[in-house]
Formats: C-alpha cells, sequence, structure tokens
C-alpha cells in the first residue's frame, strides 16, 4: 500500500471487447487496483479541451480478476484530467490523427502535474519503426522510402526483404518479398498509396523461425524474460494477433547489450513502459504506445510486471 492512494485515469479502447485472457491494460488496472487506488475509465472520444484545461468524461471503474464479468462502471462525470494523478494512455494504435490529437490533450494534463504513461513528447515524437532507426548499430539494413525506384533497388540489393507501413500494429500490412520479385510492384503501390506515402523495408531476418522477442522495460530497466512470438508454420510474422505461439524466454547477452544502447534515450524521454521487438541480433521496433505481452510473461514466469511498473509509478509520485 502506498503512503497515499493515487487517482488513476485510464484511456483504452473499449473495456467490453478487450481480450481478458492476455490483456496487457487490465494487468494494470488491477496492480494500480490492488495498491488501493481508484480507477477512471475514458475512452479516446470522451478527452476534451475547454478553456484551456483539459478535462475527461470519466467513468469510475471497478476491475475484476472474472472472465465473466471483469469490469464494472459508474455514471459518466465530466472532470478536469488535473484532477487525476496519473494517466495510463492505452489507446491501441494506429497512431492516426485522432490519436495524436488525444495526445495533444493529454499534455495540457501533464503541464497541470498529472504524470502521463508514456509521456506525450514521447508519444509525439517516438514512431515505433523510426524510432528504432535511431540506433542503426541494433537494426538490420532498413530504408525507409517512398520511391518505387528506392525502393526496388533496395530490394535488388539485399534480395529477401520485408515490406511495412509505419503506422500498423499487430502484423498487418507486413509482406514478405522473396529474391524473385513476384508481386514486388504491387506491394509497393499498396503500401506507398502509388508514391505518396513513406513505408519501410527491411531485409528479411530468417531468424523470424525462432520468434520475434519482446523485451518490455520498466522505468528504464529490462524484465529478465522475453516473449518469443513463434510465426505458423508458412507464416512469416510472429505477432499473436497473426496467430504466433508465445513463448517466454530468458533475456541473452545480445539482448542486454541492446537494451544498454537504448537505455540512455529512453531515460531522457521519461519512457516508463516500452517493449523491444528483437528478431536474432537485432531490434525491428520499439514500442510506445501501448506495449503488450505482459500478461503471457507473468503467467509462464509467475512475474507481476504490471505491479513493477504501478511502483514505479509510486516512486514518481508518492514521496
Amino acid at each position: 500500500m502506498s503512503e497515499r492512494a493515487l487517482k488513476v485515469g485510464v484511456v483504452m479502447d473499449s473495456i467490453a471487447r478487450l481480450a481478458y485472457k492476455k490483456d496487457t491494460t487490465l494487468a494494470m488496472l488491477w496492480a494500480a487496483q490492488e495498491r488501493g487506488w481508484s480507477l477512471h475509465y475514458m475512452e479516446q472520444e470522451d478527452l476534451f479541451l475547454q478553456n484551456g484545461r483539459a478535462h475527461g468524461r470519466m467513468r469510475d471503474l471497478a476491475a475484476f480478476r472474472d472472465p465473466e464479468r471483469w469490469y464494472a462502471l459508474g455514471a459518466p462525470e465530466t472532470r478536469p484530467l488535473a484532477e487525476l494523478d496519473v494517466i495510463l494512455m492505452r489507446k491501441d494504435p494506429p497512431v492516426d490523427d485522432h490519436f495524436l490529437h488525444a495526445v495533444h490533450l493529454l499534455g495540457f494534463a501533464e503541464r497541470e502535474g498529472v504524470l502521463v504513461v508514456n509521456p506525450t513528447r514521447a508519444l509525439l515524437t517516438c514512431n515505433e519503426k523510426l524510432f528504432a532507426q535511431e540506433f542503426p548499430q541494433c537494426c538490420a539494413p532498413t530504408l525507409v522510402a517512398c520511391s518505387e525506384p528506392v525502393l526496388r533497388a533496395f530490394h535488388a540489393e539485399h534480395g529477401d526483404v520485408i515490406f511495412k507501413p509505419l503506422d500498423g500494429m499487430g502484423g498487418s500490412g507486413i509482406f514478405h518479398v522473396q529474391p524473385d520479385g513476384r508481386n514486388l510492384g504491387a506491394i509497393i503501390e499498396t503500401l506507398t498509396e502509388h508514391g505518396k506515402r513513406q513505408i519501410m523495408a527491411q531485409r528479411y531476418l530468417p531468424e523470424i523461425k525462432d520468434g520475434d522477442t519482446r523485451i518490455l522495460l520498466v522505468d528504464g530497466e529490462p524484465v529478465p524474460y522475453g516473449l518469443a512470438r513463434v510465426p505458423m508454420a508458412g507464416e512469416t510474422r510472429g505477432n499473436l494477433a497473426a496467430g504466433g505461439q508465445g513463448i517466454s524466454r530468458e533475456l541473452t547477452e545480445r539482448d542486454h547489450w541492446l537494451i544498454e544502447q537504448v537505455q540512455p534515450m529512453i531515460r531522457e524521454y521519461g519512457l516508463m513502459f516500452v517493449g523491444l521487438d528483437v528478431i536474432g541480433d537485432y531490434i525491428t521496433e520499439i514500442n510506445v504506445t501501448s506495449p503488450t505481452c505482459v500478461r503471457e510473461i507473468d503467467d509462464q514466469r509467475g512475474t507481476d510486471i504490471a505491479g513493477m511498473l504501478m511502483d514505479a509509478v509510486a516512486r514518481r509520485l508518492i514521496h
């Protein structure tokens, strides 16, 4: 129990439609509630700005460890966001205009002293695929472009290439183009919207067969176990949303080296909850918007990752 009960706001997708067995946000709500903190539920559309102050149409929330009834909501009430101590921004991507506008509104609450997890500056700045490119020593050969000749040249150089949008999630929109280049033109046209949209190309990493590992960092420190998301047979995507199987594994020496490379910037941005995606020896993405995989690691390893995060929140707010 903390020295004082915190007021915790959460901005998330519909709680009625979450996946009870694996939802990370639900683990955070349980951890906060177990500390005697109050929960206040909002969806992105409930946020608004009036006379320079951010407000939310929020509902008191109770969260239960019951797959038949995992939440109860009170009546909606409009209040300034500054009445909260912390807001968990857990709206899933895509990072579109609606998301970015909501983050800007949360910035007004942040300036009144509310702790936003993750900080709005990072959410606005750190595109999950581009952020990883801040650390080229940690990444496989990568190109970001919208020009078909430039993208074709990258494929010609590397032969086996993954193409993907910059704002996707859950493995959506990912294409694997092999050396024969089959459908390359159509894939580039579709992803770039005929040369108008920047996309990412990365050299294919055959180590994906052993899994795309999610490594979680809480307040800059790594959880000692990652979750290797192993693709289904015939798939190149390990994402759980694309049918991958999650298998927890201990972090390797290489994993720790990759973590050491990114830690200074993660701490500089004040990022409290981050997910590194690692295939083989390389970081492919740095997830800051709504990292997941907490429940799968907890279930396999007996960890309490959401509890670690709430302890970090308490250290920031309770002196």
